[in-house]
């Protein structure tokens, strides 16, 4: 197992970490619905209160930063775990939104229906060289309608000006990133416990005809019963994805072999984000359990656009 440092404890179901410049760590908490920053002396500072589901962060070209809000889920808690169950009774629907660090301003800036799309529960982001971003709906499930979306893969602009589903269906898909040079995006579907790949022909269109299936050509599965939930990129092009049921991080080489795996304690292990001067400092969100950790890592983490 890793060799884990607590930086923070208490929260409540925490994904999405972004590493600042300043050594802080801007992260959601889901089940309250907030956004808190983490300082480097261990300080809290609630950033914003968006309410719903906030899940997958990223800062964008213009300092903002841009939130998957999945509109809410249930929860469940017991023998000192938290984890989310189906949609929440007050879910107040799919959107992305944008974040004011400093003044805690929250603007939706697209929400389901805007330019014919359906949003359900966004999930995860990343942004591209041309200050588009990809971003993930991993969608809800309804225990008592006994129903599942059928979701998809977007890419949107931030002026609010374009969305488009460029990718229907996917199973279910949770982590997204992009390879060092951009030509590769790679998406993790939670229930299929599958990585995918997606060759970039131009910003937000991705080749048809990759696989026998479609655009997508499926790279890495483990045995097993596990869930894939969120990715990192390493600067190699090594993709490092949150592994739920095993519990840790599975880093898996650009052409599909595993490199290793990095176990952790919490079997509701979600999120890993890169930073520090030599991007070795990985930080991990043990979100069963309600903890942020950091560890040092074998190689440096992929450095984000913004």
């Amino acid at each position: 197992m890793a060799e884990l440092a607590l930086v923070a404890d208490g929260l409540r179901f925490p994904e999405g970490p972004v590493a600042l410049p300043d050594g802080s760590i801007v992260l959601v908490e889901i089940e309250p619905g907030r956004i808190t920053r983490i300082h480097p002396d261990g300080r809290r500072q609630l950033v914003a209160e968006p309410g719903g589901g906030p899940n997958g962060l990223a800062m964008g070209p213009d300092g903002k930063l841009y939130c998957c809000n999945n509109g809410g889920f249930d929860w469940l808690e017991s023998n000192g775990l938290l984890a989310p169950h189906g949609i929440a009774a007050d879910y107040s629907g799919g959107r992305i939104e944008r974040i004011d660090l400093d003044t805690g301003a929250v603007e939706v800036l697209y929400r389901s229906g805007d330019h014919g799309v359906t949003l359900r529960g966004p999930n995860d982001i990343v942004f591209d060289a041309h200050g588009g971003f990809w971003f993930t709906d991993h969608g809800k499930i309804d225990y008592a309608a006994r129903c599942h979306d059928i979701v998809g893969i977007f890419y949107a602009k931030t002026d609010g000006s374009f969305i488009e589903e460029v990718i229907f269906p996917s199973n279910n898909p949770n982590g997204i990133g992009l390879s060092p040079d951009g030509s590769v995006l790679y998406a993790a579907e939670t229930y299929t416990c599958r990585l995918m790949r997606f060759n970039i022909t131009a910003p937000g269109k991705v080749a048809g005809d990759a696989g026998p299936g479609g655009p997508g050509i499926p790279l890495y599965r483990p045995a097993g019963y596990k869930f894939f939930d969120s990715l990192g990129m390493e600067a190699n092009g090594n993709i490092c994805v949150a592994t739920i049921g095993e519990s840790g991080i599975s880093v898996i080489a650009p052409t599909g072999e595993l490199v290793e795996f990095v176990a952790t304690p919490d079997i509701f292990t979600t999120n890993i984000c890169f930073g520090g001067e030599d991007m070795r400092d990985a930080y991990i969100t043990l979100s069963g359990t309600g903890k942020l950790v950091k560890t040092r890592w074998a190689r440096p983490g992929l450095r984000l656009r913004y």
